[in-house]
């Protein structure tokens, strides 16, 4: 075997292995319910209206990666929660502009804090003060290691 196979293959290992455990610890981050119960699709409407303000069903379908139709349902409860807002767009009156209202924003925000919470207390719990700068040292990481693939994703999705 060639040094760029096993390079590669070490590479793909690593990979395996972060992926599996991001998704674990996601799954696990889930059990902590939400404030208002809600699950993690309308959490992530919520969270992408909170960060980056006003979008369209279309917009919000596509940072889901649903089918608008599939959005509808979700979109309906949250607004008669109240925790978003819709409007016609003065531009296209065929489309509707959702945000996030007080109460979504906080409903959002103390669901977020009650997960991190609990995930601090288990690092605190489970790991030892120089494992603890391990993880951090390996949170920024894996910023870098998302933006970079973001970029990446982003560049051949315009190739297309």
């Amino acid at each position: 075997m060639n040094a760029a196979k096993e390079t590669l293959d070490v590479a793909l290992d690593i990979a395996n292995q972060l992926h599996r455990s991001a998704l674990r610890l996601l799954r696990v981050l889930r059990t902590v319910r939400s404030v208002d119960g809600l699950g993690m699709s309308k959490l992530g409407v919520l969270g992408r209206l909170y960060r980056d303000g006003t979008a369209t069903a279309t917009e919000l379908a596509a940072y889901l990666r649903v089918q608008p139709q599939s959005l509808t349902r979700l979109v309906d409860d949250l607004e008669k929660r109240s925790l978003i807002t819709r409007r016609s767009d003065i531009e296209d009156r065929r489309q509707s502009l959702l945000e996030i209202t007080k109460t979504g924003e906080q409903v959002l925000t103390e669901t977020v804090r009650d997960q991190r919470e609990s995930l601090a207390q288990t690092i605190l719990d489970v790991l030892t003060p120089a494992e603890q700068e391990l993880l951090r040292l390996s949170a920024g990481l894996i910023d870098k290691l998302a933006a970079a693939t973001e970029a990446s994703v982003a560049t051949s999705d315009t190739l297309k």
